[in-house]
């Protein structure tokens, strides 16, 4: 069982507090949150491509990394509106932090400062 740490309990309050148990199932995020993190899944896929491509060098592995880093931080700072958007946001966003990706200060100041705003 993995440790839960103050930072992944965070995580989990932030995000968790934004989702309403009465979601209805019909109720999609916008085309803007789909997008972003249909970029962020297909820079993660990129990263992985270049970190395990022999060739490689240190600097296409540091620009992979740090579009990757931008996509999520996209998606963390993206103020959810709606129930869907923030149901979606708060699923991808678990999922990512489950994987042991939701790591960075950075990270969580956006979440928390995405959810004042609107």
């Amino acid at each position: 069982m993995p440790e839960i740490t103050r930072r992944t309990l965070l995580a989990f309050t932030a995000v968790a507090s934004v989702v309403d148990p009465t979601f209805a199932e019909g109720e999609r995020a916008s085309p803007e949150l789909q997008a972003l993190i249909g970029a962020h899944e297909a820079a993660y896929v990129a990263l992985h491509r270049v970190v395990h491509r022999t060739d490689s060098s240190s600097h296409d592995r540091k620009r992979a990394d740090r579009i990757e880093e931008d996509a999520l931080l996209a998606i963390c700072s993206y103020p959810a509106i709606s129930r869907g958007e923030r149901r979606a946001k708060a699923e991808y966003l678990l999922a990512t932090e489950a994987r042991g990706e939701l790591d960075l200060e950075e990270h969580m100041q956006a979440i928390l400062h995405s959810m004042m705003r609107g």
